[in-house]
């Protein structure tokens, strides 16, 4: 999540940013206002009438590997034909913008709007499940394929990131020994082809769209992607899923997205332990990023923004709770 003080809109910046992509010009307004903003500005405008996003943020919240590397799996997966969101290039033909603007550096980047409905608005039946899961082993497949010429960042990466930002904002010490133990469990483990590669990270059930006229799944959101172990992804969908199910049907739900991820990739024998393991990492990073994000305080801080803090805070002190002393 970006810090509190970059969650105010900027239309004037956001149509600074489009002056290096085609747009429509006469509804671009009433688009402009449906804007979210949480790990970046996303802007939705229109191109010839399609739905398109432009992605904000600022340099200093932002790697900038991190984010060409994105963008390079995504055409990867593109080539392969996997169902994801499009990445639109500039009239320069760059994916990634780099904005010198009044209110700082940014940047930007654009997307085609996908078909379909989140599986999270659907009835979550047994087959879109079993298709929810069969698009994420698809995604690993194609994955451990992918030779890369950016390299996104590893768990290691992140990790040390992870201590920084503990240190820096005087975390608990049981949040650096709590890191230290998911470091060293995470570096036992066998780096496999079949088991490691370039995760999504956030493939949740806001993430993923269920096209009922084509009968699949289309993700979009890659932007957290990392090298990681491929069950990160899983426990990361799972978890997300069976929050949004009622708990009478939360085992069949389940079962039908397994069984569609094993449908074309196999899951090792011992992988429920080791999902533990991965809600330990995911906690972790969660954590980080929610002590970073309301660190700071400023001045005449709006309700809305008040109210926010409030609840950041709230998911920290859940976080910390969860850690055993």
């Amino acid at each position: 999540m970006l810090k509190l003080k970059y969650l105010y809109e900027n239309y004037d910046l956001a149509k600074l940013a489009l002056k290096n992509w085609d747009h429509d010009t006469d509804t671009l307004d009433e688009y402009l206002q449906r804007f979210r903003i949480s790990s970046n500005a996303i802007y939705p405008f229109s191109w010839q009438g399609t739905p398109h996003f432009l992605r904000l943020s600022p340099v200093s919240e932002k790697i900038e590997n991190n984010l060409k590397g994105e963008l390079e799996f995504l055409c990867y997966l593109q080539n392969r034909d996997y169902p994801a969101v499009i990445p639109v290039a500039s009239h320069s033909g760059e994916l990634v913008v780099t904005l010198h603007s009044s209110w700082g550096k940014y940047y930007a980047s654009v997307f085609k709007g996908v078909d379909g409905t989140p599986i999270e608005d659907t009835d979550c039946s047994s087959p879109v499940l079993y298709a929810y899961g069969k698009a994420l082993g698809q995604l690993h497949l194609l994955s451990s394929e992918y030779t890369p010429k950016i390299r996104k960042w590893a768990y290691p990466d992140v990790l040390s990131w992870i201590g920084k930002t503990l240190e820096e904002y005087h975390a608990p010490g049981r949040m650096l020994t709590e890191l230290e133990e998911v470091r060293q469990a995470l570096d036992e483990l066998p780096q496999a082809g079949d088991s490691f590669g370039l995760v999504h990270y956030d493939f949740e059930p806001d993430n993923v769209f269920w096209d009922e006229s084509k009968q699949c799944c289309t993700a979009i959101d890659f932007e957290d992607g990392m090298y990681h172990f491929f069950l990160i992804d899983l426990e990361q969908a799972l978890d997300g899923l069976l929050e949004s199910i009622p708990e009478g049907r939360r085992s069949s739900a389940k079962a039908a997205f397994l069984q569609g991820y094993q449908s074309v990739k196999t899951l090792e024998a011992d992988y429920a332990e080791n999902l533990k393991l991965m809600r330990r990492f995911c906690n972790l990073y969660s954590y980080a990023r929610l002590i970073r994000c309301v660190a700071e305080e400023y001045p005449d801080e709006p309700d809305w923004m008040i109210e926010l803090r409030k609840k950041l805070h709230f998911k920290i002190q859940l976080l910390e709770n969860s850690v055993a002393i």
